[in-house]
């Protein structure tokens, strides 16, 4: 899928990049920032600038195009009031805020807590992405592969202090416990490790 390939450069250019509040480079963001980015290069605009956050998500979303609930081989996007993670219409879940900074794996939109649910269809895989969106997807790649080579320059290695390894972008969340087209979860994994007081 091309609109999925094109997420994928985006989150593996800013995986293990760390958790900053109220973020909005390539060097790190928060969940909403993180939420943001995926959703602006889903729906063709410019990555980053752009972001929301769990306060207006809802409103930010529609005009993105997302629709109520969740639906199979859709972006889905889940939040409550303090904290917001996406699942890829593969299942791959990608978030910030959990474990630290931005990462592939966890429970994704799907999280117990989660009070709220967005999705945007994914086209299927036509052939290749119009021009438009590839061209601001290259751009995003160059720009977050400038920040992480001066933050690697910074910090005098390849790893910035606390970071995390990036898990397989095969990483997915079990089938099971995903919501049909509610806005309901039941039976989603529960993730213990998060610091909410940190998301914005």
């Amino acid at each position: 899928m091309v609109v999925l390939a094109t997420l994928m450069s985006l989150i593996n250019q800013v995986s293990g990049t760390p958790y900053i509040a109220g973020g909005d480079s390539p060097a790190g963001t928060d969940c909403s920032g993180l939420a943001s980015w995926i959703a602006n290069a889903a729906s063709d605009r410019p990555v980053w600038g752009d972001r929301f956050n769990t306060g207006n998500e809802e409103g930010a979303l529609l005009a993105r195009g997302f629709r109520y609930g969740s639906a199979p081989n859709a972006l889905v996007i889940g939040w409550n009031g303090g904290h917001t993670a996406v699942t890829l219409p593969d299942g791959t879940s990608v978030s910030s805020g959990e474990r630290g900074g931005v990462h592939l794996g966890g429970p994704g939109a799907y999280q117990a807590g989660f009070t709220h649910h967005m999705f945007l269809p994914m086209p299927e895989d036509v052939g290749d992405p119009p021009p438009r969106r590839a061209a601001a997807a290259r751009r995003a790649a160059a720009t977050a592969a400038s920040a992480g080579r001066a933050a690697t320059a910074a910090t005098g290695s390849g790893r910035r202090r606390g970071s995390r390894a990036a898990a397989p972008a095969g990483s997915r969340i079990a089938a099971a416990g995903r919501p049909g087209n509610s806005d309901s979860v039941t039976n989603a994994p529960a993730y213990a490790s998060i610091d909410r007081s940190e998301c914005v």
